[in-house]
Protein backbone atom coordinates (compact mmCIF):
# COMPACT_ATOMS: atom_id res chain seq x y z
CA UNK A 1 0.00 0.00 0.00
CA UNK A 2 1.46 3.33 -1.06
CA UNK A 3 1.22 6.10 1.48
CA UNK A 4 2.95 8.89 -0.44
CA UNK A 5 -0.37 10.77 -0.56
CA UNK A 6 -0.26 11.48 3.21
CA UNK A 7 2.05 14.56 3.05
CA UNK A 8 -0.12 16.01 0.27
CA UNK A 9 -3.30 15.40 2.29
CA UNK A 10 -1.74 17.17 5.29
CA UNK A 11 -0.75 20.04 3.00
CA UNK A 12 -4.30 20.31 1.64
CA UNK A 13 -5.59 20.43 5.23
CA UNK A 14 -3.22 23.35 5.81
CA UNK A 15 -4.72 25.15 2.81
CA UNK A 16 -8.21 24.54 4.22
CA UNK A 17 -7.11 26.06 7.56
CA UNK A 18 -6.41 29.42 5.89
CA UNK A 19 -10.08 30.45 5.68
CA UNK A 20 -10.91 29.84 9.36
CA UNK A 21 -7.67 31.54 10.40
CA UNK A 22 -8.62 34.68 8.47
CA UNK A 23 -12.17 34.57 9.88
CA UNK A 24 -10.93 34.26 13.47
CA UNK A 25 -8.44 37.07 12.90
CA UNK A 26 -11.17 39.30 11.46
CA UNK A 27 -13.34 38.53 14.50
CA UNK A 28 -10.36 39.37 16.73
CA UNK A 29 -10.38 35.85 18.16
CA UNK A 30 -6.61 35.97 18.40
CA UNK A 31 -6.06 32.99 20.67
CA UNK A 32 -8.03 30.69 18.35
CA UNK A 33 -6.14 32.11 15.36
CA UNK A 34 -2.79 31.48 17.11
CA UNK A 35 -3.80 27.88 17.82
CA UNK A 36 -4.82 27.30 14.19
CA UNK A 37 -1.65 28.95 12.90
CA UNK A 38 0.32 26.74 15.27
CA UNK A 39 -1.45 23.69 13.85
CA UNK A 40 -0.62 24.89 10.35
CA UNK A 41 3.04 25.24 11.34
CA UNK A 42 3.09 21.78 12.88
CA UNK A 43 1.41 20.31 9.81
CA UNK A 44 4.07 21.94 7.62
CA UNK A 45 6.82 20.29 9.68
CA UNK A 46 5.03 16.92 9.72
CA UNK A 47 4.34 16.74 5.99
CA UNK A 48 7.95 17.75 5.25
CA UNK A 49 9.29 15.16 7.68
CA UNK A 50 7.14 12.39 6.21
CA UNK A 51 8.07 13.30 2.65
CA UNK A 52 11.80 13.25 3.46
CA UNK A 53 11.89 10.38 5.96
CA UNK A 54 9.84 7.90 3.95
CA UNK A 55 10.70 9.21 0.47
CA UNK A 56 7.06 10.16 -0.09
CA UNK A 57 7.98 13.14 -2.22
CA UNK A 58 5.75 13.82 -5.18
CA UNK A 59 5.77 16.43 -7.91
CA UNK A 60 2.40 17.64 -6.63
CA UNK A 61 3.82 17.97 -3.12
CA UNK A 62 6.80 19.98 -4.34
CA UNK A 63 4.33 22.53 -5.75
CA UNK A 64 1.56 22.25 -3.16
CA UNK A 65 3.71 22.68 -0.04
CA UNK A 66 5.27 26.05 -0.89
CA UNK A 67 1.96 27.23 -2.38
CA UNK A 68 0.20 26.41 0.92
CA UNK A 69 2.89 28.25 2.87
CA UNK A 70 2.60 31.31 0.64
CA UNK A 71 -1.21 31.32 0.77
CA UNK A 72 -1.12 31.18 4.56
CA UNK A 73 1.56 33.86 4.89
CA UNK A 74 -0.07 36.27 2.44
CA UNK A 75 -3.52 35.80 3.98
CA UNK A 76 -2.32 36.26 7.55
CA UNK A 77 -0.02 39.20 6.85
CA UNK A 78 -2.64 41.11 4.86
CA UNK A 79 -5.31 40.40 7.47
CA UNK A 80 -2.99 41.64 10.24
CA UNK A 81 -2.24 44.76 8.18
CA UNK A 82 -5.97 45.31 7.57
CA UNK A 83 -6.58 45.06 11.32
CA UNK A 84 -3.80 47.60 11.95
CA UNK A 85 -1.70 45.13 13.93
CA UNK A 86 1.27 45.35 11.55
CA UNK A 87 2.42 47.92 9.01
CA UNK A 88 1.05 47.45 5.50
CA UNK A 89 4.61 47.81 4.19
CA UNK A 90 5.59 44.60 6.01
CA UNK A 91 2.71 42.68 4.43
CA UNK A 92 3.69 44.06 1.02
CA UNK A 93 7.32 43.01 1.56
CA UNK A 94 6.23 39.45 2.37
CA UNK A 95 4.08 39.34 -0.77
CA UNK A 96 6.76 40.87 -3.01
CA UNK A 97 9.31 38.33 -1.76
CA UNK A 98 6.90 35.50 -2.51
CA UNK A 99 6.11 36.95 -5.95
CA UNK A 100 9.84 37.14 -6.75
CA UNK A 101 10.27 33.53 -5.67
CA UNK A 102 7.26 32.24 -7.61
CA UNK A 103 8.15 34.29 -10.70
CA UNK A 104 11.79 33.24 -10.54
CA UNK A 105 10.88 29.59 -10.08
CA UNK A 106 8.53 29.71 -13.05
CA UNK A 107 11.14 31.43 -15.22
CA UNK A 108 13.85 28.92 -14.33
CA UNK A 109 11.46 25.99 -14.75
CA UNK A 110 10.30 27.05 -18.21
CA UNK A 111 13.38 28.78 -19.59
CA UNK A 112 16.35 27.01 -18.05
CA UNK A 113 15.84 23.57 -16.50
CA UNK A 114 13.48 21.65 -14.22
CA UNK A 115 13.61 22.82 -10.63
CA UNK A 116 13.97 20.77 -7.52
CA UNK A 117 11.35 21.86 -4.98
CA UNK A 118 13.74 21.97 -2.02
CA UNK A 119 13.58 25.29 -0.12
CA UNK A 120 16.79 27.20 0.56
CA UNK A 121 18.14 27.63 4.11
CA UNK A 122 17.35 31.37 4.24
CA UNK A 123 13.81 30.60 3.13
CA UNK A 124 13.34 28.17 6.02
CA UNK A 125 14.71 30.77 8.41
CA UNK A 126 12.34 33.36 6.93
CA UNK A 127 9.33 31.06 7.37
CA UNK A 128 10.33 30.45 10.99
CA UNK A 129 10.71 34.19 11.61
CA UNK A 130 7.31 34.82 10.04
CA UNK A 131 5.60 32.23 12.28
CA UNK A 132 7.31 33.63 15.38
CA UNK A 133 6.41 37.21 14.44
CA UNK A 134 2.77 36.35 13.77
CA UNK A 135 2.54 34.41 17.03
CA UNK A 136 4.08 37.27 19.01
CA UNK A 137 1.89 39.85 17.27
CA UNK A 138 -1.27 37.91 18.07
CA UNK A 139 -0.34 37.15 21.67
CA UNK A 140 0.49 40.85 22.12
CA UNK A 141 -2.95 41.75 20.72
CA UNK A 142 -4.71 39.16 22.87
CA UNK A 143 -2.81 39.45 26.15
CA UNK A 144 -0.72 42.64 25.89
CA UNK A 145 2.35 40.43 26.12
CA UNK A 146 5.19 40.30 25.04
CA UNK A 147 6.40 43.89 25.18
CA UNK A 148 6.24 45.91 21.94
CA UNK A 149 10.03 45.89 21.60
CA UNK A 150 10.01 42.09 21.24
CA UNK A 151 7.37 42.24 18.50
CA UNK A 152 9.28 45.01 16.71
CA UNK A 153 12.51 42.98 16.84
CA UNK A 154 10.67 39.94 15.46
CA UNK A 155 9.26 42.15 12.70
CA UNK A 156 12.77 43.37 11.91
CA UNK A 157 13.88 39.74 11.65
CA UNK A 158 11.08 39.14 9.12
CA UNK A 159 12.20 42.17 7.09
CA UNK A 160 15.84 41.04 7.12
CA UNK A 161 15.14 37.39 6.31
CA UNK A 162 12.59 38.32 3.62
CA UNK A 163 15.14 40.44 1.80
CA UNK A 164 17.98 37.99 2.39
CA UNK A 165 16.04 34.91 1.28
CA UNK A 166 14.63 36.69 -1.77
CA UNK A 167 18.13 37.72 -2.84
CA UNK A 168 19.44 34.23 -2.09
CA UNK A 169 16.92 32.72 -4.50
CA UNK A 170 17.68 35.30 -7.20
CA UNK A 171 21.43 34.67 -6.93
CA UNK A 172 21.01 30.89 -6.78
CA UNK A 173 18.74 30.75 -9.81
CA UNK A 174 20.92 33.20 -11.74
CA UNK A 175 23.94 30.98 -11.10
CA UNK A 176 21.92 27.93 -12.17
CA UNK A 177 20.82 29.66 -15.38
CA UNK A 178 24.37 30.80 -16.12
CA UNK A 179 25.67 27.24 -15.55
CA UNK A 180 23.00 25.75 -17.82
CA UNK A 181 23.79 28.28 -20.55
CA UNK A 182 27.49 27.52 -20.23
CA UNK A 183 26.89 23.77 -20.47
CA UNK A 184 24.53 24.24 -23.44
CA UNK A 185 27.15 26.44 -25.16
CA UNK A 186 29.85 23.82 -24.59
CA UNK A 187 27.64 21.11 -26.09
CA UNK A 188 27.05 23.22 -29.22
CA UNK A 189 30.77 23.90 -29.70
Amino acid sequence: MQLNWIPNAICIARVILVAPIVVFLAQQEYLTAVILIGLAGISDAVDGFLARQFHWRTRLGSILDPAADKLLAISVFFTLAYLGLIPLSLAVLVVVRDAVIVGGAAAVQWLVAPLEGEPRLFSRINTTCQFIFVGLTLTAAAFAWPPDVVVVLAGAAVVFTSITSGLDYVLYWSAQAWQEKRVAGAVLD
